[in-house]
């Protein structure tokens, strides 16, 4: 029964984390040999402003330029 938690900075689609979620359940049934029903995955976001990097909040970070795939809020940015 693997379970994997996945840290990550808020900002992506709900389709962008169901697809990696499906990847990450697949990769698990393809190297573990276990059925998908067995598999959890689980996304725990944090916002810009709660998430830092080499001394500097993602906010800081990325306030001129926001990464591709993000959607960033207003507030954060």
């Amino acid at each position: 029964m693997p379970e994997v938690h996945v840290y990550m900075a808020e900002g992506r689609t709900d389709e962008q984390k169901r697809n990696m979620m499906l990847a990450v359940t697949r990769a698990l049934v393809d190297n573990l040999d276990c059925p998908p029903d067995v598999v959890t995955v689980q996304i725990i976001e944090s916002r810009w402003t709660d998430k830092m990097k080499n001394g500097r909040t993602f906010a800081e970070r990325y306030a001129e330029k926001t990464p591709p795939g993000y959607q960033a809020r207003q507030a954060d940015q």
